[in-house]
This record gives structure tokens, sequence and C-alpha cells, in this order.
């Protein structure tokens, strides 16, 4: 199975930026996505941004606009680059991979162990 592993969490006053990368143990199977989530203490999970194997992009409402994902395919990596950040960003994030779509939770068949990001007012 893929291995996911995020790193680029930390803490951020608000307004500021952040940048998490996450690198795949191997090249995922042919037509995979990848994608990050994110939970904050007593929520659910949410599906934030994907990118699909083509390159298209997808981002839930809350991060439209602040948040930029992309891929680095010859180094099996995935990057979520975060501006204009604000306390309710805070939480856990998740790289994950998946078939096709990768804000649909049937669709992960991998996930990262998680990345703490906090942000201060």
């Amino acid at each position: 199975e893929v291995q996911l592993v995020e790193s680029g969490g930390g803490s951020v006053q608000s307004g500021g930026s952040l940048t998490l990368s996450c690198v795949a143990s191997r090249q995922p199977p042919y037509g995979s996505c990848m994608g990050w989530w994110r939970q904050a203490p007593g929520k659910e999970r949410e599906g934030i941004a994907e990118i699909t194997y083509d390159g298209h992009r997808n981002y839930a409402g809350s991060v439209e606009g602040r948040f930029s994902i992309f891929k680095d395919d010859a180094k099996n990596a995935v990057f979520l680059k975060m501006d204009s950040l604000e306390p309710d960003d805070a939480g856990t994030y998740y790289c994950a991979s998946g078939d096709e779509r990768c804000l649909r939770p049937r669709a992960i068949r991998s996930w990262g162990e998680g990345t703490q990001v906090t942000v201060s007012s």
C-alpha cells in the first residue's frame, strides 16, 4: 500500500502563510488523486482540496481563494499552500490518496498521519 508522510505544519499568526508537503512511498496507481483534509477539535474531518492525476483542482468553499494545491509527480509529492490563515483554519491536516476524486471519503485509499497547524490571533 502507498504510505503518505506530511510535513510543514507549525504555528503561524493570523493572516500568515504555511505550505504543507506530502510525500508518497511510491507512485500511486494510474488515475489516482491526491488531496488534503483537515480536522479541528470536536469537528468531523473535512476534505478541503484535491488534485486529480491530470491536474484538475477542487476546493472546499471554506478555503477557496486562499489555499492552493499542487503536485510534483516526479517526486511523488503533493503540496498545499495556505495563505491568509485564520484561527478557524487550525487543526490537524491530512494528506490523502484515492481513486479519481479525493474529496469523496469513500474514494480514499491511503491517509497520512497528519501534521498540526496552529493559527494565533
